[in-house]
């Protein structure tokens, strides 16, 4: 017999356990088996009574109603044959009634096509969801598998490793035993040595009390005999020294027993030691076999798993191959159903007749549906309650994903508010430094170079990890001694030339805004002064500070544009060479001119710094140009580094041996608001500080260092009067301190970088450039004034804002 439950989707196996169901095809096997044992009784059941239709007002009626109940019922194998070989029971000339029992059956037989055309869709479902679970159930197996193996080689490799650890364990105990061994030796024989050394001790005491006793006897005889008494002092005399010797041999005896008194301590204190190790490299021993048993066992555990996993599997396969044959068998009988259909007319006479069985086996079939309604009843609540509990988990993890949402929302706005309150204590600490007039220092330590050669020697430069010296502070170490620096900021050996952008980019900013703005690096030859300045330009992410300023001019001009401001630019770029100034714009120069030779006596030019009421420098005769673009300004980056003055060195491959200066003049109008400012950014490459013991300049080397040093002195002789708010300033001293006096002692920002090399054997150099970066820092100078003024009119007068 078939039932309902042959039309639903299987079950998982974990379902079947919770719910203490027993296997589904046991249970078609069971209510088939009785469905079978009470079709032996000679009577075909259904699961609709058909009755028999005797007259012509009653056929309508129960066709209908057996049409109502047949499409609520199944059929099984013995109902269709039954209502196969039905016949009517009309009369033989009753024609009318044949006609109708014939519709009647028709109508059966097409409900029963409809039902097993049902069953067949419903097998064809119940088929691929049986595929379905043997791929997942065949993967899981899979996996199972590769978890095994991998389980396997990981206790495969934990087993050897235990077996190397034993190995190791039981090497280092017999070395152990064997040392215990000879330190036993060892002892033994110092004991015999301090016995021998007693008796020598014992006999050394009798010589001495018997030379005592001879000397008494020589002394007696002595004053008896004195034509012998001179060999007799003689004799006394090397008695005494024998004495004195023999007591010099008795305190070397006693303290070779006092160490051998030590070393005998030593020994049992070693004896003891190594035998607390043989017992703890015992219990490691013991632990590791442990260990290793139970990873015996864990492996043995994994196999009986994977049996039984592969028990399951084969349990599934049959089970499928179980159902793929009854589907293929129910797929038969379909065909041979529809075959039948066709001679339905011929056997409806033995339908008939089998009729009044059908009632028969109606209550029985109600019974049965009744018990299957029961069990679909506890099948609902629990699928309700499973549904129940499916929400409950539905609205916890909402309310986790709620939670979790507004925790982001919130780590957001901090973290937003974290970037605006450093945005806001960097225009603080700036607007703070403008109001004291300081010059802002900022240091730089370079990386560790391969030649630097430091591998083998301590680090010299450390930062501090306090809260108020973080990012601000760096430790010098010379000699064991630490020498503490702070600074506006300190940018580590692993800054990028981004970072160390994105600190200045608002004092580049105010450029535009009609500041005077001021940047130049100084520090010592090979500290890394150039890459902070220029960089590598043709490398995006190693561009200098020259390149990502004038990139940030350009840009910051292009959005300005919006607000009615247009600006025209003029860029400069000279050097400074043995205190001889050089235009590296000119086109009279060439790259390969004698760097030795001053410009101005090729070309006839005099350039001469000048400096107005305003405060603004200029140079006489030197050329400017008028820049619209980044392009025309990188072409100049180009051209002034190809004519810059370089050379070789011992402590730089590529030395400048100049001072370059890049100057961009500013001129901004707005012609809404009638406002003009003139601002002007001066980015500044120091030559760098050399000793020439180390540098090994000669020849035009040394004359060239003996102007850097100098030019660097003046530097600093205008530092340190600054610093001592001295009434005179030595800035006309050099060409690099004139050309410096409005940044140094005006009303312009200016910043320096202090670059610093890591190097152990340029400790000293480092030590003088951040001592002198710390004056720098002190020093006053005139608050920064904006150089704006409004369009003169017929109405207004010409006006300067500060």
């Amino acid at each position: 017999m078939a039932s309902r439950i042959q039309n639903r989707p299987p079950r998982s196996p974990s379902s079947r356990k919770e719910l203490g169901d027993e296997n589904p095809l046991d249970k078609r096997r069971r209510l088939g088996a009785m469905g079978r044992g009470a079709g032996s009784t000679g009577t075909a059941r259904t699961r609709q009574p058909f009755a028999v239709v005797n007259n012509r007002q009653d056929v309508n009626t129960a066709a209908v109603a057996n049409a109502e109940e047949c499409s609520n019922h199944e059929f099984t194998k013995e109902e269709v044959e039954a209502i196969l070989n039905e016949k009517p029971k009309a009369k033989k000339f009753d024609l009318k009634a044949k006609y109708e029992h014939a519709a009647e059956h028709n109508k059966k037989l097409k409900l029963c096509v409809k039902w097993f055309q049902q069953c067949d869709e419903n097998h064809v479902i119940y088929a691929e969801k049986l595929k379905s679970s043997l791929e997942s159930a065949e993967k899981r197996c899979i996996d199972t598998e590769l978890e095994k193996k991998n389980k396997e080689e990981e206790l495969n490799t934990i087993i050897s490793e235990l077996r190397d650890n034993n190995a190791s364990l039981e090497e280092k105990l017999s070395k152990e035993v064997s040392e215990k061994l000879d330190a036993i030796d060892r002892h033994t024989s110092e004991n015999e040595a301090r016995v021998a050394a007693e008796k020598s001790v014992a006999s050394l005491t009798e010589e001495l009390e018997r030379a005592q006793q001879d000397i008494a006897a020589a002394n007696e005889r002595a004053a008896s005999l004195d034509n012998t008494h001179k060999r007799l002092q003689e004799y006394i005399l090397s008695l005494q020294q024998y004495n004195s010797k023999l007591i010099t041999d008795l305190e070397t005896v006693r303290e070779s027993l006092k160490r051998v008194e030590k070393e005998k301590l030593t020994i049992v204190e070693n004896l003891s030691t190594l035998r607390g190790h043989c017992s703890s490299l015992q219990e490691q021993l013991t632990l590791s076999r442990v260990s290793q048993d139970d990873a015996v066992n864990q492996k043995e555990t994994l196999a009986n798993e994977v049996k039984c996993l592969r028990g399951e599997l084969q349990q599934v396969r049959d089970d499928r191959d179980r159902q793929v044959s009854q589907v293929q068998a129910l797929s038969a009988e379909v065909t041979k159903y529809k075959e039948s259909t066709g001679k339905s007319l011929a056997e409806l006479d033995n339908l008939t007749t089998k009729s009044k069985s059908l009632e028969d086996t109606c209550s029985s079939q109600r019974e049965q549906i009744r018990i299957l309604e029961l069990q679909l009843a506890a099948a609902n609540e629990k699928l309700k309650m499973t549904d129940l509990s499916a929400s409950e988990t539905r609205m916890e993890y909402l309310e986790q994903k709620r939670i979790l949402k507004e925790l982001q929302d919130r780590l957001a706005d901090v973290e937003h508010k974290l970037i605006d309150g450093e945005n806001l204590r960097k225009k603080l600490h700036n607007t703070i430094l403008e109001l004291k007039g300081n010059i802002r220092v900022f240091c730089r330590v370079r990386p560790l170079l391969p030649d630097d050669g430091a591998a083998t020697e301590d680090a010299i430069v450390s930062y501090p990890t306090s809260t108020e010296s973080l990012g601000r502070g760096v430790d010098l170490i010379q000699s064991g001694q630490k020498y503490p620096f702070t600074f506006d900021k300190v940018f580590n050996h692993e800054a990028s030339q981004q970072d160390v952008f994105v600190e200045i980019s608002q004092l580049v900013q105010s450029a535009l805004d009609g500041y005077k703005v001021c940047i130049f690096a100084y520090g010592q030859t090979g500290s890394g002064k150039t890459y902070t300045m220029m960089g590598r330009p043709e490398a995006s992410e190693q561009k200098g500070l020259i390149p990502r300023s004038l990139e940030q001019i350009f840009q910051s001009s292009q959005a300005l544009r919006e607000r009615g401001w247009k600006y025209k630019m003029q860029a400069s770029m000279l050097e400074i060479y043995n205190e001889t100034i050089r235009d590296l714009l000119s086109n009279n120069r060439s790259s390969g001119s004698d760097p030795t030779r001053p410009e101005n006596s090729v070309s006839g030019k005099q350039y001469t710094i000048k400096h107005d009421a305003n405060g603004n420098t200029y140079v006489s005769d030197l050329t400017i140009v008028d820049v619209s673009s980044i392009s025309e300004i990188s072409s100049l980056l180009r051209q002034a580094a190809q004519s810059r003055s370089v050379g070789r060195t011992q402590m730089n491959e590529q030395s400048s041996r100049s001072h370059m200066v890049f100057t961009l003049r500013i001129s901004g109008i707005n012609e809404s608001t009638e406002q003009q400012v003139q601002g002007v950014l001066n980015l500044i490459d120091l030559a760098g500080s050399e000793r020439l013991s180390r540098s090994g300049a000669t020849g035009d080397r040394l004359k060239e260092t003996q102007a850097i040093n100098k030019s660097l002195s003046c530097l600093s002789d205008v530092i340190f009067a600054l610093a001592k708010k001295e009434d005179h300033v030595p800035f006309r001293n050099s060409k690099l301190t004139y050309l410096l006096q409005p940044c140094l002692g005006g009303d312009s920002k200016t910043l320096m970088f202090v670059n610093v090399s890591p190097d152990p054997s340029s400790v000293g150099e480092s030590l003088c450039s951040l001592r002198f970066a710390a004056r720098v820092n002190a020093c006053e100078i005139g608050v920064p004034r904006r150089q704006m003024t409004l369009r003169p009119t017929d109405s207004r007068l010409s006006c300067g804002g500060s």
